[in-house]
């Protein structure tokens, strides 16, 4: 009898692995195959021709990254507007958590499901589309500039895209219209499974609703937050680079680049895939020191770790 227990229980262990036997061929084809690629860091590579015919020249390029005055004064532009744009976001980052607390305190049904499909919309459009938005409303014929000069407000043309004042502050602001509403699901998700006889219990003992928010709401769903903000710490160094390849032009460039954006442009726009492949390995590591560090630090203040 055992046996048979023991058999049907491994025969279920076999077939839920199967379950997810086509995801773990994605995440082996799309996150762990490309790592093959490292190894262009290590040779003098020169687009088509194979590594076989190419030079073998060790960490040369790793060495370059600190041994080239020019390109660490560019490392250092690109990793401080890195470290500025991860840092305002991370700043930030109980504003999708405070938005879903208040959504959630909407009574009217219909309107709340409006608001929580137009904020959770943008999130499935491309930076592309993003961009022609704010190119319409924001560029010197658009529709900003268009009515302030007409009203008498400004004399000429205010130049919000092209001007690199604050664009880290404009870039957080796309970044969220964009995702704090597909953000605040997860946060939306958590209050959903607060206990309702707590919440019942506050409004018998007289709690109002900024209290019930306040004393219950909200420290039932900081350990997601805490989570998340490790989380966004262990990827502190990666940006994306599509928001910032669509907004960066000729006058922001310096402040706009960021650390995944200067890779791709050193590969793309100079040819320097050699170089560029031995900054992203570079990074890769950093990211993996700092998600053992966070979850570390995870174990220490929360008693328990995300990995």
């Amino acid at each position: 009898m055992k046996k048979f227990f023991s058999d049907k229980k491994k025969a279920r262990g076999f077939k839920e692995f199967l379950y997810i036997t086509p995801f773990l061929v994605l995440v082996l084809v799309f996150s762990y195959y490309p790592l093959y690629g490292w190894v262009y860091a290590f040779f003098d590579y020169r687009p088509p021709f194979p590594l076989t015919k190419e030079t073998f020249v060790g960490l040369k390029w790793f060495q370059t990254m600190v041994g080239n005055e020019v390109r660490i004064k560019q490392l250092l532009m690109v990793l401080r507007n890195t470290f500025a744009m991860s840092g305002i976001n991370l700043l930030f980052s109980w504003f999708p958590m405070i938005f879903a607390v208040f959504l959630n305190e909407i009574k009217c049904t219909p309107f709340k499901k409006v608001v929580q499909t137009v904020t959770t919309l943008p999130n499935f459009i491309s930076w592309v589309l993003v961009y022609s938005i704010a190119y319409s409303v924001f560029n010197s014929t658009g529709v900003v500039n268009s009515i302030g000069m007409s009203l008498g407000l400004i004399e000429e043309p205010v130049m919000f895209l092209q001007s690199p004042d604050h664009i880290w502050f404009k870039m957080w602001l796309w970044n969220t219209w964009k995702n704090a509403g597909w953000a605040a699901i997860m946060y939306i998700a958590a209050i959903s499974g607060i206990d309702e006889e707590l919440i019942e219990a506050a409004k018998v003992d007289g709690a109002s609703r900024m209290q019930t928010i306040w004393y219950i709401t909200i420290p039932s769903i900081l350990p997601t937050y805490f989570v998340l903000v490790m989380l966004n710490l262990a990827n502190f160094l990666s940006n994306g680079m599509e928001q910032f390849y669509v907004f960066q032009n000729a006058f922001n460039k310096e402040s706009i680049q960021v650390l995944d954006l200067y890779v791709y442009n050193l590969a793309m726009g100079n040819g320097g895939y050699s170089l560029s492949t031995a900054i992203s390995i570079f990074k890769s590591i950093v990211s993996v020191v700092l998600l053992c560090a966070t979850n570390k630090a995870s174990k220490l203040i929360r008693g328990e770790g995300f990995i």
